[in-house]
């Protein structure tokens, strides 16, 4: 269906992010003489010289850059949407006949493997790396797709039926899905996104649809202690399997993964009792595709983490310092301090607002972790420190606050009144945009800001 479309119908593809060079690439190859259209809010003179180049010499090519780039929605007939740009903030603009589609939509379509979908609010690229890895080291052949893979579309022109997929799935490319995965990986489910989406029902929505179209071939592995994820699962026509959470299956595994596991023989590099269920997620979708236990616990022995997930950066002037930049909601900056304890002496938190995002949870947590300085940046930084405020006659010890506006700021203060033998952890429990483009240039400054101070 979709290639007829994309054949006979004139084609723009909407944001020239990783995904949007994806498709354009893609779209190329399957038509070397058709003319279709790129829009990005981007001007063109902002994208690399690279890629300026590689534009200008195809003279098959429209091109529609800058401020004003949805006004050229009325003049195509099917918009290859990538999943950052809202469909609520196009609609204006298209014409009552013109058809929005994305690259996961035409993925599903046209996939003759299968497809392993990860999805959760935090989570996903660790699980989906650990499970790209288990199947590889079972000798099958396997594909990690998507935000931390290949390209998508690039797989699917290579695409064999032999072929298995791991695909990270967000809520932006769950929302127009009408097909499910094999496999449903379904970590957890919080508020974010809601500068995205109405509100956290319709987030829940757009999440949903990883399982809503499955069938009784296929699997539905979900963290039940979460009540949204049960009644989701109660909804998929898919064998449901729990998530084991008792986190004792390095002693005794769960009946359907025959693992023996021993906690004395196996070293576990990841942090965290999130982590844990991360691992017993991945470990169950090795069992379904019959990987052995052997090898499994090879890959969880050798996974390297991903950066800026509770990534330890280093020991510098007695202190530690881990970079937790992908903590975006104040859940995962407490997910971070359980997993961390009591050692956290510094905690460095705050960014760009999301609506419906509550810190009281959070402001709680650093209470009783006994946290004695903060580090804040605009804007929720003022926020936090206002819920720590209000809740000050339940605690007698406040930890000492210090608002910054810069990384480096943030750093050399953290040496400064970070006691040795003690945590300094970066965790901010909020978007990046208020001072940084993204999270991967909020850690990395952090650890290049680290490193530089620690030498002064």
């Amino acid at each position: 269906m979709y290639l007829n479309e994309l054949k006979n119908k004139k084609i723009l593809v909407l944001g020239f992010g990783k995904e949007g060079k994806d498709n354009y690439l893609a779209l190329r190859k399957l038509f070397p003489e058709k003319t279709f259209a790129i829009a990005d809010k981007l001007e063109f003179k902002e994208l690399p010289k690279k890629t300026q180049k590689l534009l200008k010499q195809d003279k098959q090519l429209k091109l529609h850059f800058g401020k004003n780039y949805l006004r050229s929605l009325k003049n195509y007939q099917l918009i290859i949407k990538t999943p950052g740009i809202s469909l609520r903030n196009i609609r204006p603009f298209l014409k009552k006949k013109t058809k929005v589609i994305s690259q996961t939509e035409i993925f599903f379509e046209y996939c003759p493997g299968k497809i392993i979908g990860v999805t959760g609010t935090k989570g996903k690229g660790t699980t989906s790396s650990l499970i790209y890895q288990i199947l590889k080291n079972g000798k099958l052949r396997v594909h990690l797709i998507g935000n931390i893979g290949r390209p998508v579309f690039q797989a699917l022109l290579r695409a064999k039926a032999s072929d298995i997929f791991v695909y990270e799935i967000s809520s932006h490319q769950l929302q127009t899905l009408k097909k499910s995965p094999f496999i449903a990986v379904f970590l957890n489910l919080y508020p974010d996104h809601l500068d995205y989406y109405k509100n956290f029902k319709e987030y829940c929505r757009a999440k949903e649809s990883i399982a809503r179209y499955q069938t009784k071939k296929d699997y539905f592995i979900y963290n039940s202690e979460q009540k949204l994820l049960r009644e989701i699962a109660k909804k998929s026509k898919a064998k449901r399997i729990p998530i084991p959470t008792n986190y004792e299956f390095l002693i005794h595994p769960p009946k359907f993964c025959k693992a023996k596991f021993r906690r004395a023989g196996i070293r576990i590099p990841l942090t965290g009792k999130f982590n844990l269920q991360n691992i017993m997620a991945a470990v169950t979708v090795g069992k379904i595709f019959g990987v052995s236990d052997r090898k499994i616990i090879q890959t969880i022995e050798n996974f390297k983490p991903l950066p800026h997930r509770l990534e330890f950066v280093g020991r510098y002037k007695e202190i530690e310092f881990y970079n937790d930049s992908f903590a975006t909601i104040p859940q995962a900056t407490i997910a971070a301090l359980d997993a961390l304890g009591k050692r956290v002496k510094t905690l460095i938190l705050g960014g760009s607002s999301k609506k419906e995002i509550d810190f009281p949870l959070l402001a709680k947590k650093i209470l009783k972790s006994k946290i004695e300085n903060l580090i804040l940046f605009p804007d929720t930084g003022k926020e936090i420190w206002q819920e720590i405020l209000n809740l000050k006659k339940k605690s007698k010890n406040l930890p000492k606050s210090f608002f910054v506006s810069s990384m480096a700021e943030a750093v050399k203060t953290a040496y400064q009144c970070t006691k040795k033998g003690s945590i300094c952890l970066l965790s901010p429990a909020s978007a990046s945009f208020s001072l940084f483009r993204n999270y991967k240039e909020r850690g990395n400054l952090f650890k290049k800001d680290v490193k530089s101070f620690a030498r002064s």
